[in-house]
């Protein structure tokens, strides 16, 4: 239980506020750079729209195969609406390797 409460510590949430036209390709790069474990897409007001779970396995091989359908839907989302908060929580993997085998 030490282990997951550890993991839970180094979890840390970013807000970015982008216009429609650019929702997909800044979903791309976040999910290239493997440490995003959520991504969270709002409209202005706050109202969420679209949770998107990721994993360590989706965010590291193939990952814009498997979320074709999602980017998709979000292209066909970001042509109706103007403005979105995308909220990303991240996992700090370097920090808790060093936790975990302090020198």
């Amino acid at each position: 239980m030490s282990d997951e409460s550890q993991k839970n510590d180094t979890d840390w949430k970013e807000e970015i506020f982008i216009a429609g036209n650019e929702l997909v390709d800044r979903i791309k790069e976040l999910v290239a750079e493997g440490n995003v474990r959520r991504l969270i897409i709002r409209k202005p007001d706050g109202e969420s729209l679209l949770e998107i779970p990721l994993t360590a396995g989706v965010a590291m091989g193939g990952a814009v195969t498997i979320m074709a359908p999602v980017l998709a839907a979000l292209g066909a989302l970001a042509a109706l609406i103007k403005d979105f908060r995308l909220e990303v929580v991240r996992t700090d993997a370097a920090q808790s390797d060093e936790e975990n085998h302090p020198d």
